[in-house]
């Protein structure tokens, strides 16, 4: 009997997950387990962690570590085998109007989105971390593009990841490790329910779509585990929009 042909097998390649306590990352590593993949995560919550790693099916490895504080960082980086693969998916949400913003508002949001991803990424590099041909992927967001009342923060910090990526993108190409961006669009997580809209709002908002529904978070992992197979050599300095068609609909 002739071998099933799958592009998309993880099998033998070891994949860091950022943020996988909950929501996109917590569906990630699923995902990548499931796909044969050897998963390490991490993230704040020790007791979520351990939640998640108890539905990976190849079980996998798990370290606590708050991406903006230095030292659980280094700890993080010094702990991690070489990786094929990382996703890095921590961040925080903000809904503040452009008048109210403060100093403290944008360090609440800047340091998790968009500073936290862009050090670690440096250690991973310096501490040569990454294997050659790996593949590297940050969940952004539509909302870069696609403005909305109160969301500037939001969308300043995924608009400064995707600028950030394209220029890794260039600088690690000559060793082929290939940098992509997932953009989603709104996507059922606590990261929106926890985000001052009523959940009510959100349901009736959900129509508005051309597929009649928000994402959920394997809409998402399953795109990730295509950016981090082989199916995707070739892609590399790209941002993709997964939105189930609702790019301008959603004005929340």
């Amino acid at each position: 009997m002739s071998e099933i042909f799958n592009p998309f097998s993880l099998q033998g390649k070891t994949i860091l997950v950022t943020g996988a306590s909950s929501g996109i990352g917590k569906s990630v590593a699923i995902s990548c387990a499931k796909m044969g993949a050897t998963v390490v995560i991490t993230a704040r919550n020790e007791e979520r962690l351990k939640a998640t790693l108890a539905e990976m099916p190849k079980g996998g490895t798990y370290i606590k570590a708050d991406l903006i504080n230095q030292n659980e960082v280094e700890h993080l980086v010094k702990e991690l085998p070489r990786l094929d693969g990382l996703v890095q998916c921590a961040g925080v949400g903000s809904r503040v109007l452009c008048k109210h913003i403060n100093k403290e508002n944008i360090e609440e949001v800047m340091l998790p989105n968009f500073q936290a991803p862009v050090l670690l990424q440096s250690l991973l590099l310096i501490g040569k971390k990454i294997n050659k041909s790996a593949s590297i992927i940050y969940i952004a967001s539509r909302a870069a593009s696609a403005p909305s009342i109160g969301n500037a923060l939001y969308s300043a910090s995924k608009g400064a990841i995707l600028s950030y990526a394209k220029c890794l993108a260039l600088e690690l190409a000559p060793r082929l490790i290939r940098v992509n961006c997932i953009c989603p669009g709104m996507v059922w997580t606590d990261l929106i329910l926890q985000n001052g809209v009523e959940e009510e709002v959100l349901r009736e908002a959900e129509h508005a779509y051309p597929l009649q529904r928000f994402g959920n978070v394997y809409d998402i992992s399953n795109l990730a585990i295509y950016l981090l197979s082989d199916a995707s050599s070739w892609m590399t300095g790209s941002a993709i929009d997964i939105s189930g068609g609702g790019e301008g609909i959603l004005k929340l």
